[in-house]
């Protein structure tokens, strides 16, 4: 992920802000009757993107992928439509307990910034539904040109959207999380809709560590650097996670991301074998080549 690189991390004050007021409030609003879930995994599973993961001979990437990970943010819906066929393809080839996290498709979200575009939202949901019970939540990331002056737009995409599929949603204009009347509106929106506000961690853009649910779900992205300090940001991670739980949390997607994957497979490594450590869970431990 190049969006918020930074010359020197160093420079950057890595800890988590607080957690917003309404934090607490969305994770209490619903009592959890299972306990949490935790997804983990990255943007790919190219092995072009993922050097040194997989075995030697590996033929199947999703399948080898799918053994070490429960999860995956699918960028590569972002660039088209596949077919309902292709994603029942995916369907069968990981396990009952995978999920995927599509991104919407550009057409909607940068050519047409969310305007006219019900029906590629009901052709983006045809196909992705083929993935049944596998399908997690589906997420929306807007570039940085869509500002609040197109806030009327953003309203009427999400009246739309069919609330019997999770959405979450990343916007990059900074005015979406410094402007105090424009904050204030569009988390009230996500959180009337049921749709996560996505948390995105990356070094240069500390706003968008808001640290505040509009759910009591959590969708977290969050961009490597590449230097050790990363395994400082992870125990951060791990802390809030743990008090997150204690709240109410029902459901986390966190997924990784680093401009020289080569290093992702140790740092996930490092986040699960601390997740399973401080919450008893029993995630499988990627392994490492």
């Amino acid at each position: 992920m190049k969006f918020g690189n930074v010359d020197d991390p160093n420079l950057i004050n890595i800890s988590l802000p607080i957690d917003h007021a309404d934090t607490a409030i969305r994770l209490q609003a619903k009592l959890r009757s299972e306990p949490l879930r935790i997804s983990v995994g990255f943007p790919t599973w190219s092995k072009v993107k993922l050097p040194n993961f997989y075995p030697r001979g590996t033929k199947n990437e999703l399948e080898y992928y799918s053994t070490q990970f429960n999860s995956i943010e699918f960028n590569a819906s972002y660039y088209r439509i596949f077919k309902p066929e292709q994603f029942a393809k995916w369907h069968d080839q990981t396990p009952e307990d995978f999920r995927f996290y599509p991104k919407l498709v550009q057409n909607i979200s940068h050519w047409r910034k969310l305007n006219d575009c019900d029906g590629l939202v009901d052709e983006f949901i045809n196909s992705a539904s083929r993935l049944e019970l596998k399908l997690g939540t589906i997420f929306l990331q807007m570039h940085e040109i869509f500002s609040p002056n197109s806030f009327d737009n953003l309203v009427k995409f999400i009246e739309y959207w069919p609330k019997t599929y999770p959405l979450a949603v990343e916007l990059r204009n900074e005015r979406w999380h410094t402007d105090i009347s424009v904050v204030q509106e569009f988390n009230q929106l996500l959180a009337e809709n049921g749709i996560d506000n996505i948390i995105t961690d990356s070094l240069g853009r500390r706003d968008m560590v808001h640290m505040r649910l509009t759910t009591n779900r959590a969708f977290v992205r969050f961009a490597a650097t590449d230097n050790p300090m990363d395994y400082q940001r992870m125990d951060a991670w791990i802390d809030r996670i743990v008090n997150w739980n204690e709240l109410g949390l029902t459901e986390i997607a966190f997924f990784l991301h680093q401009n020289t994957e080569k290093e992702n497979p140790l740092l996930a490594t490092y986040f699960v074998e601390k997740l399973n450590t401080t919450l008893g869970t029993n995630l499988h431990i990627p392994k490492t080549l």
